[in-house]
């Protein structure tokens, strides 16, 4: 240390920066894929689930469905709907046309706002 102040090697003391580490304990850093899809019969219905199942949203198209075979479409959502329900999932529909589900470590927020507490 010495030598290193008289031939300037060294840094002077006030002169070293101090770096402190900082751990992120808790921080899920997994990906969140959102798949788009479309839901045009009802066979669609497997590839939806294996997508929420690998753990992606899915943003999924039933407007094609909708307009041929509306039976087929309502048989088609009761089944995401099983299938989101089992898993933790959620699932919402967004304008007519479109279906919104996600995994379980995902949740949709509906604008349900927390009831407050009066302090007297």
């Amino acid at each position: 240390m010495v030598f290193e102040s008289i031939f300037g090697r060294g840094e002077a003391e006030e002169d070293r920066e101090e770096f402190i580490e900082i751990t992120t304990e808790g921080e899920d850093r997994r990906r969140m894929n959102i798949r788009i899809e479309n839901l045009q019969d009802y066979r669609d219905v497997e590839g939806v689930q294996r997508h929420l199942r690998e753990g992606n949203i899915v943003f999924l198209r039933i407007k094609k469905l909708k307009e041929r075979d509306l039976g087929e479409l309502k048989r088609s959502v009761e089944r995401l709907r099983r299938t989101s329900v089992a898993m933790n999932g959620d699932i919402i529909g967004v304008d007519e046309d479109y279906l919104i589900l996600t995994p379980p470590s995902a949740k949709i927020y509906r604008g349900e706002v927390e009831p407050k507490v009066e302090v007297e």
